[in-house]
């Protein structure tokens, strides 16, 4: 009896074309490609780049093979279930600033995956270690030209890197960072600061190493991140700390703009709310390489959020975070928007620092919401909410005005969708 395959894609939908017409339909497991096996979407656009190949698929318990022959112009349209047709690579390290060994007891479990695979960084920018990839990891991301990655760095010097990423094998990181660069394998980095730790000397030394190196497009810093729920740490950057990191990071800027045209190096919008900083203007974060994390969020949403109209004020309700709420009313009141409410919730399902909006659980949005009053309607962004339509804390996004007893309706977290919200009547 034939051994069971351990990959293979659940074909999601097919869309009128050669595809169709060769049989492919929705259900179908697709296994292989010319007999290659097909272990995610990177490996079927790659295989079937030819304008005739044979898949074969897995259709209930019966294997077939079908010819397909199509004009490569012309997309397959063909989608799956999901990117990877085999389980996620998880992190082998044990990051003494992980943030997910601090989250708290009782989430759903998809939230505890220590996602560490290099797919998913070409695919959805996920920074990624590079600590547990194989030679033929390495050699298929070359092959394929799986070009940008995103991977952390946080420090080059070897006892820095070893106190805070804590390996649980030898760490050739940064030979292989070197090797794929090497093969024009193009990178955004990120480096987690964690104060005293990797910033100052130890920042400057990391940053002169990537800035020698071609093929590095950018460089996030961002603060390490806490919970109430972790015993490593008891606080992150102070505002001096945090001036420190920004002055680092604008003299790096002065000497790579007129070198490559663009900051090169960016500071999260967490030190500069931290520093009390004015923000740079959109147009010094370049093209927002960093911006999913966190970088440049702020100043976007300055430059979108237009003056108010000349209208009654609605009894609106904006619901965000401790972190961005001081600059919320800030620009509210700047752009002429009066009326509105601003109801700052805190993160108690985290605690710690914690304080961004996108982390925000049901619970806590709507105890906030009923210690408010729930008068009016409360605009919540959308950005708390996932794409099976649950709160971090699976709260459904559904049940939060019930819950939180008012009207409440989810907004798009840009500054034009929220514009738009408070222009209705």
């Amino acid at each position: 009896m034939a051994e069971p395959r351990s990959h293979g894609g659940v074909i999601a939908s097919v869309a009128p074309g050669p595809a169709r017409a060769a049989g492919l339909a929705t259900g179908d497991v697709v296994l292989d490609v010319d007999g290659q096996p097909v272990r995610d979407v990177i490996d079927w656009w790659w295989l079937t780049a030819e304008g005739a190949f044979t898949v074969t698929v897995l259709r209930g318990s019966q294997e077939l093979t079908l010819r397909i022959e199509t004009d490569v112009s012309a997309p397959l349209g063909v989608t799956f279930t999901d990117v990877l047709f085999e389980p996620v690579r998880q992190c082998d390290n044990a990051c003494a600033f992980c943030f997910i060994s601090g989250l708290p007891a009782g989430l759903r479990p998809a939230l505890y995956v220590r996602d560490d695979d290099f797919r998913l960084s070409f695919l959805s920018g996920n920074f990624i270690t590079l600590t547990n990839l194989t030679e033929p990891d390495v050699a298929r991301i070359a092959e394929q030209r799986l070009s940008p990655l995103h991977v952390s760095v946080h420090a080059i010097d070897p006892d820095v890197r070893e106190r805070l990423i804590c390996p649980t094998a030898g760490d050739h990181a940064l030979e292989i960072l070197d090797g794929l660069l090497a093969s024009g394998i193009e990178f955004h980095v990120q480096i987690v600061l964690v104060p005293g730790v990797n910033d100052g000397a130890v920042l400057e030394e990391t940053l002169a190493y990537l800035a020698e190196r071609d093929g590095i497009s950018s460089v996030g810093c961002v603060p390490m991140g806490f919970t109430a729920h972790q015993v490593r740490w008891d606080g992150s950057y102070d505002p001096s700390q945090a001036s420190g990191v920004l002055s680092a990071v604008a003299a790096w800027q002065g000497r790579m703009r007129p070198l490559v045209d663009a900051g090169w190096v960016y500071a999260a919008d967490e030190f500069y709310i931290l520093a009390g900083a004015a923000f740079p203007s959109a147009g010094e974060y370049d093209d927002f390489c960093q911006f999913e994390n966190g970088i440049g969020m702020v100043a976007a949403f300055a430059d979108e959020l237009p003056d108010s109209p000349d209208v009654a004020a609605v009894p609106y309700t904006i619901v965000t975070g401790e972190l961005f709420a001081p600059v919320l009313r800030t620009l509210l009141a700047e752009r002429g928007w009066r009326g509105i409410g601003i109801l700052t919730v805190a993160n108690d399902l985290f605690g710690g620092n914690v304080s961004v909006t996108g982390l925000l659980g049901g619970a806590d949005i709507a105890r906030a919401i009923v210690a408010d009053g729930g008068r009016g309607t409360y605009l919540v962004p959308d950005v708390v909410v996932n794409s099976d339509g649950l709160l971090i804390d699976d709260v459904p996004a559904a049940a939060l005005g019930a819950r939180a007893g008012a009207d409440v309706r989810f907004v798009g977290s840009d500054a034009t969708s929220l514009a738009e919200a408070l222009s209705q009547r």
